[in-house]
Order: structure tokens, then sequence, then C-alpha cells
């Protein structure tokens, strides 16, 4: 009989903290408008879902989902900055 056994040096070869790292909190301070835009819109279709859309919740939906899309292209915009090679 073989036993399966993972390397414990290679399983443990770098302690985890549980904490995130800089560049991983700079990531998400960068998409945090994206997110808070994304939680908005999830509320505002969570509202409708045990009773039939109004008018103000298809707004509100609408809305929101404006947002999510303002926020990605802000997201993306500030992200091809940094890789723009003025090709033009």
């Amino acid at each position: 009989m073989k036993f399966i056994v993972a390397l414990q040096a290679a399983v443990t070869a770098v302690p985890f903290d549980g904490e995130p790292s800089d560049g991983e909190l700079d990531a998400i301070e960068q998409e945090l408008p994206l997110i808070l835009a994304e939680v908005d819109l999830l509320d505002a279709q969570i509202m409708t879902l045990d009773r039939p859309a109004t008018v103000l919740d298809e707004r509100r939906i609408r809305r929101a989902h404006n947002r999510v899309m303002v926020e990605r292209r802000n997201l993306t915009n500030r992200a091809g900055a940094g890789l723009a090679g003025g090709a033009a």
C-alpha cells in the first residue's frame, strides 16, 4: 500500500500570516468604486425578488447598472493608462 502525503516543506514553505499584502490592498482600493457600485446594483435587484418591480425599482436598477458600467470603464481606463504605449 502506498501513502499519498504532501511534502511538508512544500506546503509550509511560505508562512501565511492571514493579512493581505500591500499590493493586494492597493488593488482592492483601486477597485473599491466598482465593488460598491456592484453592491448597490445587487441591493436594487434583491429588493425586487419577492414582489413585482415598480417604476421606481426599475429606475433604481437602471441607474445602478449604469453606475457599474461607468465604474468598469473608469477602472479599465486607469489600468490602460499605465499600459498606453502611444499608439494612436
